[in-house]
């Protein structure tokens, strides 16, 4: 009998009897996905897929410290699980002390539901969008545009068992759907996407209504050169600009002088204000929507991420408050080299405390600027100021005396997300978005619409 047969739980406690190390952690990760995909107005493919991966981590203490060896591996049989804790041995006692190196966590109420059967998906969970999918085809076909794109939801169940007592369990779900309309010609192209729990709460008619509006205002054609330009950023391209400075928010960085978040002269810019606009940037992972997990779950350590730390119960937290900075992410570890408060990272975003406007109406109070989509391949140049490099993809729009006028050629641009929110003007209503450059690792964002009175388009690009 495979593992795979085996319910999670039972794998868990069977690695931990297993084990002989000094501590040891155990991680399983039940993942089902189901997808759709479609091109010219037809689906093209769907299926169904299941899958199992076991972490195993083992703690070894000596003379010099704790050592911690870490394997993973998916698709383990019932006789490849003892090999596979003792390869989780044999990589702890061949390493060094570990540096991150804490007690293992303890004291944590079990979970309830720790012993149930992992949750899954199936294409059930299509069974009302995929109807109203081929009902946008056929306006779409009698619009005159082409709708490609692909929807895919992720259920992943994952168990933590440890030596010290922990039996903690997550069930995560992840939907996003993205769909792309194109001129027949292919000439023009609009893009929109969405990040959802369950598919219940999105509509493809009003994804196509949108991108046919789009496609409208693609038929007049701009040429404008490199420049700074006054920018309304839809809450997409905010994501993916926050999401990255979320990731480059580390506490021992900081302090060591290596981030914009460095002050100068030693210390960190916790304290500072970065805009003068009200703006609350956070995670929670009990926000509604965009619920995450609920305490840490580590697979390996670096920066401020430690398998020690797995099973840490994580809690609302303020990363910035009111414009001003208040934390910096840490683990344990980090955190005792610091002198900062424990606060380790949160699979989710939230950028809030903007007016209760919409992108329209901020739009319309526009004399004359530009209108993005969304960003892509987005890299860093810079981390000393995290000034970012990347391209505007799928319409630039130009905006005259509150009206969108045409599309525009695209651009790279250069750009620092914490200059940007210094220089920001107007923060619009937060909703709930799908972070485009990012959507593989990270879904769970709700943000504004950001006026920027002077984002710099650095050159003109050709990208689409």
């Amino acid at each position: 009998m495979s593992a795979r047969s085996s319910k999670p739980h039972e794998v868990v406690e069977r690695a931990l009897e297993l084990s002989r190390a000094d501590g040891c952690v155990v991680i399983a990760d039940e993942q089902s996905t189901a997808n759709l995909r479609w091109a010219g107005n037809a689906l093209t493919t769907n299926g169904v897929t299941r899958g199992r991966t076991l972490t195993v981590v083992a703690t070894v203490d000596g003379k010099e410290g704790t050592a911690s060896g870490v394997v993973s591996r998916s698709a383990v049989t019932a006789d490849e699980l003892e090999p596979l804790v003792r390869a989780a041995e044999a990589a702890a006692r061949g390493a060094g002390p570990a540096e991150d190196a804490q007690p293992l966590v303890t004291g944590v109420a079990a979970s309830p539901e720790f012993t149930e059967a992992p949750a899954e998906t199936s294409s059930a969970v299509f069974a009302d969008f995929a109807p109203a999918l081929g009902e946008a085809f056929a306006r779409a076909r009698a619009g005159g545009r082409e709708l490609y794109g692909f929807a895919n939801h992720e259920l992943v169940s994952t168990y933590v068992g440890t030596s010290t007592g922990l039996r903690l369990r997550h069930d995560q779900p992840n939907g996003t759907l993205e769909l792309n309309a194109k001129s027949p010609d292919r000439t023009r192209s609009a893009w929109a996407g969405r990040s959802t729990r369950d598919f219940k709460d999105v509509d493809p008619a009003t994804l196509d209504a949108e991108l046919a509006v789009r496609l409208g205002w693609a038929e007049r054609r701009v040429e404008l050169p490199a420049g700074r330009y006054e920018t309304l950023l839809p809450p997409s391209a905010v994501a993916d600009l926050l999401i990255y400075q979320l990731w480059s928010a580390s506490g021992r960085d900081a302090v060591e002088g290596r981030t914009v978040f460095s002050k100068p002269g030693g210390g960190t810019r916790v304290g500072e204000k970065l805009t003068d606009l009200p703006l609350t940037l956070r995670s929670d992972p009990n926000e509604p929507g965009l619920e995450s997990a609920p305490f840490v779950i580590a697979h390996s350590s670096g920066g401020d991420e430690s398998v020690f730390d797995n099973g840490l119960p994580l809690t609302a937290t303020e990363w910035m408050r009111e414009g001003e900075l208040r934390h910096l992410t840490t683990s344990r570890h980090s955190a005792g080299l610091t002198g900062l408060p424990v606060a380790p990272g949160i699979d989710n975003v939230i950028l809030d405390g903007g007016e209760d406007r919409s992108l329209d109406e901020m739009v319309a109070d526009t004399e004359r600027g530009l209108l993005l989509t969304c960003l892509w391949y987005i890299r860093e140049v810079d981390p000393a100021s995290l000034l970012l490099t990347g391209l505007t993809r799928d319409g630039v729009y130009l905006v005259e005396n509150g009206e969108v006028t045409g599309e525009v050629n695209n651009f790279r641009f250069n750009e620092t997300p914490v200059g940007l929110l210094g220089r920001v003007t107007e923060a619009g209503r937060t909703e709930k978005t799908l972070p485009r450059e990012w959507s593989d690792w990270f879904t769970r964002a709700a943000m504004p619409a950001l006026r920027v009175p002077d984002f710099n388009m650095s050159s003109v690009s050709q990208g689409v």
